[in-house]
């Protein structure tokens, strides 16, 4: 399978350049090639055709001093990379399982050479270089021929892949890349693009590597700008030998970079706030998954490879141990990397030695993380890619190939070109994916959006919050969800939760919110306990008074309108407990209603008995027959006619707009008040100004009463009473209306349980005093009955004539 040897030619060529140098004896037929330098493969499998592999196994690299002075050691690799050699493991799954496959490829077997890039574009060139010189090959020597390769899978990264695919680009061998496969900055920047102008971002800043995938997706992301609001205010590039004197320089202009150092001199900087937009080479790149990043990377938001899954991969992934590959150094930087001690096979290291008995857990993400991978899925796409394509060139006849003069390939001579041509027609399906190609090679775009959002240890989860699908239309490619979106700092755009729902502590979800109302907590049972103290006592003093109804300060005291008072007052009492509890329609209806109606009908009694009192002294003068209009039936009927008042207006209000039960989310935006609301505001007015219209009433004829003669005078307490009653409602209106929910039922209800108190000790208190303590005073000498009295020398009579009259009124 030699190609021509313009091939060979370029390879020992540009082999020379960094692998190695010629030494030639004197004579031309004695001239022999020398290695100078070794590059070991990570791993090597021999099989009938060829797979090259490059990945970014280690994160990092010490450049040399270039000084020329002395000869150059080899770029030095740090910063061992789970996750990359996770990526290897699976190439590696897809070639054993396709090896053990009877239906694709039958007969032939697949070998593959692993290298490590460093993910760094000079040491992916090596290793480009490496793979094509056969390097680490005992079936072929360096300077004997070409490596029989046909096909590369790598790079991650995509700067190293445009090196890797130029160096192979005259060899024609085809390069699967793991980001899309060979589809480079255009979708990236075609798809950043939309994301700006999505979200209305007109002010922007740009930080490229120094590399040709960050100057080509950097043009080509101002030219997909073009036309729009967006506007780039700065282009600033991070050094390829990264200097961090430059990069502070960066970092005081805003920026958003890629470098791992980069990102660490970031965040000592202590730069928080700013939005990232990430390109699909960092965006769920497993090292800035740690907790001590979410502060300065939280909400960053960008385009990740589509992921899949992998069914014997986890499987597959814990057989890799020191035990089983006891030579290789990689599987040794893996147990120091998840372990931090060294294998027994390794020696000088100054780490403690493992045990030999560590297992391979589900806390190891950065390698065991199976369950939606991105990178490693491409990975084994593309192995079943090329295995795909050449078993296309095993199954083509003779005379209807696609070759010139419609020829099939040898089978004993298969070329990479010719591999590349067939990758372009095949079309399979893995996992329920079907998986074609372009006229250009490349597969159909397909990014997730991931947003980075911190996750319930505090560490950055990657989240999808949508994704850009290249088979929809021209401006349609882009799909957001947006209310998943956690931004940067938690402002630009903040999604707010639903209306039930409140955002955790770290506002990174919603959770439900805390529903309050006036329960039978604390305060609900003092309330409920005095509400039902108050109506027993009512009652008792009810029972006070029928006992004693035939005694002379029941009788002096209108006993008829004392009664109505008191029956009136036990639901004034116990409609304060309507308050308590879940708002449902009905206790809403009930709850202004009910004390609406039984505190006008209390009030209306005592309207009754203060209009009695003054009509008493008033018929005493000569001639005046006022009280033939106040008597038993025309006093009912006043209390009758005033309560029906409050009555209708309940009636209308109940009709047009009762009150019903709400849940109220802006007054504490952490909480839901439940509570009643009172449907038409006039009509809860009206109600409450009808009641105080009763009050003041009332307040004002006992006040011209009270100082009345007689022994007991009754229009002082009720003076008193209604004084405290209006005191009451006026301090409540202020209270209430700053009052939310429970706070504001428990204000409405205290102001119910304070009047009703206040009309109860003050209009029958000194009556029981005297009924109970004193008795020797309840008789009709201490009050003066008397049939026939005599005028004052004022012309009014005593307060005998009040007792006379109301007896006669009985």
């Amino acid at each position: 399978m030699t190609p021509p040897s313009i091939y060979s030619n370029c390879v020992l060529t540009l082999s020379s350049i960094l692998i190695s140098c010629f030494t030639f004896s004197a004579q031309p037929a004695a001239r022999q090639c020398i290695l100078q330098n070794s590059f070991e493969p990570g791993f090597v499998a021999k099989g009938d055709f060829l797979i090259g592999g490059i990945f970014p196994l280690h994160y990092n690299q010490e450049m040399p001093d270039l000084n020329s002075t002395y000869r150059p050691p080899p770029v030095k690799c740090n910063g061992f990379d789970p996750r990359a050699f996770r990526w290897a493991q699976t190439m590696r799954l897809a070639v054993e399982e396709i090896n053990q496959n009877t239906e694709l490829l039958p007969n032939y077997t697949l070998g593959y050479k692993i290298f490590d890039s460093c993910a760094y574009p000079l040491t992916g060139q090596r290793a480009a270089l490496a793979v094509l010189n056969g390097v680490g090959e005992d079936d072929y020597p360096m300077c004997t021929g070409p490596s029989p390769l046909l096909a590369i899978i790598g790079e991650s990264g995509s700067a190293q892949s445009i090196v890797v695919s130029r160096i192979l680009q005259p060899f024609k061998i085809p390069m699967l890349v793991m980001i899309l496969f060979s589809f480079f900055y255009s979708v990236t920047s075609l798809s950043i693009a939309q994301l700006l102008v999505h979200f209305d971002w007109t002010w922007v800043g740009l930080v490229r590597g120094d590399h040709e995938y960050g100057r080509f997706a950097v043009q080509g992301l101002l030219r997909e700008l073009q036309g729009t609001k967006v506007c780039v205010a700065y282009q600033e590039m991070i050094p390829l030998l990264y200097n961090r004197q430059r990069a502070l320089e960066i970092m005081q202009v805003h920026f958003t970079g890629e470098m791992t150092p980069f990102l660490r001199d970031y965040m000592a900087q202590n730069i928080t706030g700013i939005q990232w937009v990430a390109s699909e080479a960092w965006v769920t790149a497993s090292v800035f998954t740690g907790s001590e990043y979410y502060p300065y990377l939280g909400g960053t938001i960008g385009f990740g490879i589509r992921k899949g899954h992998i069914p014997r991969l986890s499987d597959y992934l814990q057989t890799v141990n020191p035990e089983n590959y006891p030579s290789n150094p990689l599987v040794h930087e893996l147990w120091e990397a998840l372990y931090g001690c060294a294998p027994s096979s390794v020696s000088g290291s100054q780490l403690p030695p493992c045990s030999g008995h560590e297992l391979l857990l589900e806390q190891h993400s950065a390698y065991m993380n199976t369950s939606s991978p991105r990178v490693a899925y491409n990975v084994y796409k593309s192995v079943y890619a090329i295995a795909h394509s050449l078993h296309n060139i095993f199954l083509c006849q003779s005379g209807s190939g696609p070759f010139q003069n419609k020829s099939c390939a040898q089978r004993n001579n298969i070329h990479p070109w010719q591999v590349k041509y067939n990758i372009l027609l095949v079309t399979f399906n893995i996992a329920g994916e079907e998986v074609n190609f372009d006229l250009k090679g490349d597969s159909i775009p397909y990014y997730d959006i991931i947003n980075w959002q911190r996750g319930t240890s505090g560490n950055v989860e990657f989240v999808n919050v949508g994704l850009f699908d290249g088979t929809k239309a021209a401006g349609e490619e882009l799909v957001i969800q947006e209310d998943g979106i956690i931004w940067a700092g938690h402002q630009i755009d903040c999604t707010s939760c639903p209306e039930d729902f409140w955002s955790n502590q770290y506002r990174t979800a919603c959770i439900p919110k805390k529903v309050e109302f006036l329960a039978y907590n604390t305060l609900g049972i003092v309330l409920t306990v005095i509400s039902i103290v108050g109506a027993c006592l009512t009652v008792a003093v009810l029972i006070v008074f029928v006992y004693h109804r035939n005694t002379a300060i029941v009788r002096v005291n209108n006993s008829e309108l004392s009664f109505f008072i008191l029956i009136s007052l036990t639901p004034c009492f116990l409609c304060s407990l309507v308050f308590i509890g879940e708002p449902t329609p009905w206790s809403c209806m009930l709850r202004h209603t009910a004390f609406s109606i039984t505190f006008s009908l209390c009030i209306s009694c005592i309207f009754g008995k203060t209009l009695v009192v003054l009509a008493a002294f008033t018929a005493t003068r000569p001639g005046n027959n006022i009280m033939k209009w106040l008597g038993p039936k025309q006093q009912r009927a006043i209390i009758f006619s005033c309560t029906l008042v409050q009555v209708v207006i309940c009636a209308a209000w109940l009709i047009d707009a009762p009150p019903y039960p709400s849940r109220n989310t802006q007054y504490e935006h952490s909480k839901i008040i439940l509570e009643c609301s009172v449907g038409s505001s006039l009509a809860f007015w009206c109600v409450l100004g009808y009641i105080g219209l009763q009050a003041c009433l009332c307040f004002l004829l006992a006040f011209l009463a009270r100082k009345l003669p007689g022994n007991f005078n009754e229009a002082k307490f009720i003076t008193f009473s209604m004084l405290i009653f209006c005191a009451v409602w006026l301090a409540f209106i202020p209270a209430y209306i700053s009052s939310p929910g429970n706070y504001a039922d428990a204000v409405e209800s205290f102001a119910i349980l304070a009047s009703s108190f206040g009309l109860l000790f003050c209009l029958f208190a000194p009556k029981c005093y005297i009924i109970l303590l004193k008795p020797e005073k309840n008789t009709k000498q201490m009050f003066g009955f008397s049939l026939f009295t005599k005028p004052t020398s004022s012309g009014i009579f005593s307060s005998h004539a009040f007792l006379d009259i109301s007896f006669r009124l009985k």
